[in-house]
């Protein structure tokens, strides 16, 4: 449930976003509270993931992409011209639909951040190694095996991993592309448990296409879809549990009840 005492942590005004001439997303307006989770639902190519890669400028990566409109981080305009982008993506992570474990080490896959950070002391690394592990409940199944390969992890614990790398640089917020959609039911629920305990401390954004996951874990949820035009827009965003049991749009009830999507 929504809590009216928390702050706002990302907002967007007007978002609009393109690739080269086609328009992606259309004025996407929401606001993001702090120390929650939002769940972005809706069907294939509607622009969940773009939506969310403005949050930390991934979409920058692509050439043809272009920006309009405005996305807020507390107070900070994060696509104003003189924006530090190595520091926003230090404050806004984000884990992708598979475990992207680097060819390393587990030790060296969570210190990898904080040395592209400055921190070089190893005793400050070791530290980090250890609260990050512990923050996603893996600490005491891979202590004795930090200079194992981080591939050898099976693959629940391999996500948990890529969660402990983007927290070992302490960001603010945290974004999860369909974060749980290649893991078993086990892993799963590992994983849902593990942002449920994140979120008394980050801000946490899921694209997911799990319905019942969005029901189980999201404070809100923002449902998007394609107009005619072929453009993504926010249908409707609201708690959770309202959206689920009383949509305010018959489009939002069509795709939730199953009926399309």
């Amino acid at each position: 449930m929504v809590d009216s005492t928390k702050s706002t942590k990302v907002q967007t005004a007007k978002l609009n976003l393109y690739y080269g001439s086609r328009h992606a997303l259309g004025d996407i307006d929401m606001m993001i509270q702090a120390c929650s989770i939002t769940a972005i639902i809706g069907p294939s190519g509607c622009g969940k993931s773009s939506l969310i890669r403005t949050f930390n400028r991934m979409n920058d990566l692509i050439p043809s992409a272009r920006v309009e409109g405005e996305v807020f981080i507390d107070e900070d305009m994060i696509y104003a011209k003189d924006i530090d982008i190595a520091a926003l993506r230090k404050r806004v992570g984000m884990v992708f639909q598979k475990p992207n474990v680097f060819p390393m080490s587990i030790y060296e896959n969570i210190v990898v951040g904080p040395q592209n950070h400055g921190i070089k002391n190893r005793q400050d690394l070791d530290d980090i190694v250890q609260r990050s592990l512990e923050q996603v409940a893996l600490w005491d199944e891979v202590k004795d095996i930090l200079h194992n390969p981080g591939l050898g992890l099976p693959l629940g614990a391999q996500q948990q991993l890529c969660i402990a790398r983007a927290l070992s640089v302490e960001p603010e917020v945290i974004l999860m592309d369909e974060s749980c959609s290649a893991l078993d039911p086990v892993s799963t629920g590992k994983i849902e448990e593990l942002m449920l305990n994140l979120a008394k401390t980050y801000t946490i954004i899921i694209v997911t296409h799990n319905m019942e996951q969005a029901l189980r874990v999201s404070d809100m949820s923002a449902f998007m879809m394609i107009d005619d035009e072929e453009v993504g827009r926010l249908v409707e965003y609201r708690p959770t549990t309202e959206m689920f049991s009383r949509p305010s749009d018959k489009r939002t009830e069509d795709y939730i009840t199953g009926r399309y999507g």
